[in-house]
């Protein structure tokens, strides 16, 4: 197999997760085909079995590259001074997605949420990226010698959250920007 095939192989099925990870959260899971990722990836579709057998292979592809991208912003962010900081950096990551967000919803929040329907296990491994961030805001409200560093953890990703909900409900981003300025207030108050 020559070095392009190999990539060829790997772009179109970069390109299949990428498509249907956007399509899931503009749509949602039951609503995509696999003809429409296809589709939208440039990837004839027949083609897409050969990289995922079924449609809930693709939802896990999906799961784990949105795993992999919270886990590279989670190590940018380590970057930032001190703990506080951090925390403020990741809640600002959802003022930069508002538009997307407001019209969406989040896409961490409405892939679980559609997921936790079904009992077949993705529903589970829809908390994955979920369960990254929670914890990750744990370890820094911990350095921040915070006790209660988990229950912390919870309520600032249940504020993202419900700033993304209804943002989303109401079309209305300011909701979002809003919801995270009292979030970094909070972030503030804790120190």
């Amino acid at each position: 197999m020559t070095d392009s095939t190999v990539h060829d192989r790997r772009g179109k099925r970069e390109r299949l997760v990428a498509a249907a990870g956007d399509l899931l959260h503009r749509q949602g899971v039951a609503a995509t085909s696999l003809a429409q990722v296809a589709e939208v990836a440039d990837v004839p579709p027949g083609n897409v079995y050969y990289y995922f057998r079924t449609k809930d292979d693709l939802v896990r592809a999906v799961i784990d590259s949105r795993a992999e991208q919270v886990r590279a912003l989670l190590d940018s962010l380590q970057t930032r001074r001190s703990p506080a900081a951090r925390l403020k950096a990741l809640t600002h990551q959802w003022v930069e997605m508002r538009e997307l967000v407001a019209r969406h919803g989040c896409p961490f929040g409405t892939l679980a949420a559609e997921l936790d329907r079904r009992d077949d296990g993705l529903d589970q491994e829809a908390a994955k990226p979920i369960g990254l961030i929670l914890d990750w805001a744990e370890d820094q409200f911990r350095q921040l010698g915070r006790p209660d560093a988990r229950e912390l953890a919870v309520s600032l990703f249940s504020g993202i959250q419900g700033g993304a909900l209804l943002a989303n409900a109401f079309r209305d981003p300011d909701l979002m920007t809003g919801q995270v300025r009292h979030l970094e207030r909070w972030i503030d108050s804790l120190q």
